[in-house]
């Protein structure tokens, strides 16, 4: 028999701890490879952890509800084998034969969390029957809902955890009046100049906005948590980048008329869907590549040149609001490896599977507003991105095309490429020039290619 020592996962670059919700095998329990063991939260996202090995569940070190930090040993699980104790993470399923077990392991404890991260006592939420994981407490603080408001919250989650959803459910239907149609008296009317000044937000950006005065039969419909973060980043951004959009229009007839081709043979080998964003980001990918200080940031009077090309791309969640997953190391995969990846991103996006560190480290950004018919935009930079490419719908238009008996009208298939850059290090002959460039790739598809 052999003992395996199972990590707590890093899970994110910013994130040093996490707290175990519930432990979904016992002491004495079978667990297959990969099987869900325990779920975990952060102040960022709950998540479950795998077992990165089947075997008996032999000891757990840390209860529910404890703040274990990351790398930090929580179980032991005994497989068949010839080794003694080897250290296995969940975050990369591999053995560290320099780690050695520690018979103590220190953590924050409990009560110091909750009294950091929720507008209550710590003494009043040690009372409490119920346990709530760091993610809900940083939305209740956010949301200003108290302990009492929150102790009253049907919980779904196991023996009454009140989850992510409980919370964002009971903060979306806490505030939806409908205001009555006012004809005479205005409504919000206490004018104030608008201002800008720091804030307590992550970005320590904020802009006091101007009242107005508003009539008719209207609904208030409060910001979900996800939407104050998103109009936060964005505002940001536009404060501190300086925007400058170039645009090309490129005839991409030669990948509408491959992928057409391949799309079945490719389906049939890979079991993946080739959609053109797998396409698209191949391409940026090998565009930056070769104008590298696209793929940048600004820190100060400091330009960071990025090695790594980690690409996001924008996903549009049910609920009409955006998260951008990145795919790491997009330069180096293949079409089909792109695909998978994208494939598999943008799905556990959409059923909000997606883990912290998923969200991290993108140095450029790809919307495709194509996906909802829109010809071009004006997309926003990513902070601390410096550059972020939108490609448009891509319609039948008749065009130009130049051939050896002279020049014709011809049906081609267009798009709109929209390339949005921080002029703070990037001029308009830099930015233009790497849109072009992407639109000259796509023009230039060989058609012939295999995939």
């Amino acid at each position: 028999m052999a003992k395996v020592e199972i990590k707590m996962p890093k899970m994110g670059e910013s994130i040093t701890e996490a707290t175990i919700l519930s432990w979904l095998k016992g002491i004495g329990e079978e667990i297959e490879a990969e099987e869900s063991l325990l779920e975990i939260a952060t102040d960022k996202i709950d998540s479950e952890v795998p077992a990165p090995t089947g075997g008996k569940l032999l000891e757990i070190m840390f209860k529910e509800g404890d703040v274990v930090p990351v790398g930090a040993t929580i179980a032991i699980i005994e497989t068949v084998g010839t080794e003694e104790t080897d250290a296995i993470s969940p975050a990369n399923g591999h053995t560290s034969e320099e780690e050695e077990v520690e018979s103590t392991i220190p953590f924050l404890p409990k009560e110091e969390v909750i009294h950091e991260r929720i507008p209550v006592s710590s003494s009043a939420v040690r009372e409490s029957d119920r346990f709530y994981s760091p993610l809900v407490q940083n939305i209740a603080k956010e949301e200003g809902i108290s302990f009492q408001e929150l102790e009253q919250i049907p919980g779904s989650g196991r023996k009454g955890r009140v989850t992510k959803k409980d919370i964002l459910y009971y903060v979306a239907n806490r505030k939806s009046p409908t205001v009555p149609e006012v004809s005479s008296k205005p409504m919000f009317s206490s004018p104030a100049p608008t201002t800008i000044s720091p804030s307590s937000s992550s970005n320590g950006f904020h802009i006091a906005e101007r009242s107005f005065t508003h009539h008719g039969n209207i609904e208030i419909e409060e910001m979900d948590r996800m939407r104050k973060m998103i109009a936060d980043n964005m505002l940001y951004s536009q404060h501190i980048s300086a925007h400058v959009t170039s645009f090309v229009e490129a005839d991409v007839t030669p990948v509408v008329l491959w992928r057409k081709k391949v799309k079945e043979a490719f389906f049939n080998t890979y079991n993946e869907k080739l959609t053109f964003t797998p396409i698209f980001v191949h391409v940026v990918a090998k565009v930056l590549r070769e104008l590298p200080r696209l793929n940048a940031s600004v820190q100060g009077d400091q330009i960071l040149l990025k090695k790594d090309i980690h690409i996001g791309i924008a996903v549009a969640l049910p609920s009409d609001n955006l998260i951008v997953p990145v795919v790491k190391h997009a330069d180096k995969m293949n079409l089909a490896g792109l695909t998978s990846a994208i494939n598999d991103l943008a799905s556990r996006a959409r059923k909000n599977k997606l883990t912290p560190s998923e969200l991290e480290g993108g140095t450029y950004t790809l919307s495709n507003v194509g996906t909802f018919g829109n010809v071009m935009g004006t997309p926003i930079i990513m902070q601390p991105q410096v550059a972020i490419l939108a490609t448009g719908a891509i319609r039948k238009l008749p065009a130009v095309v130049e051939t050896p008996e002279g020049d014709m009208i011809g049906i081609r298939h267009k798009m709109f490429l929209s390339h949005s850059y921080d002029h703070r290090i990037i001029d308009g002959a830099l930015g233009g020039k790497f849109v072009r460039r992407v639109g000259d790739y796509l023009e230039n598809w060989d058609m012939n290619q295999g995939f």
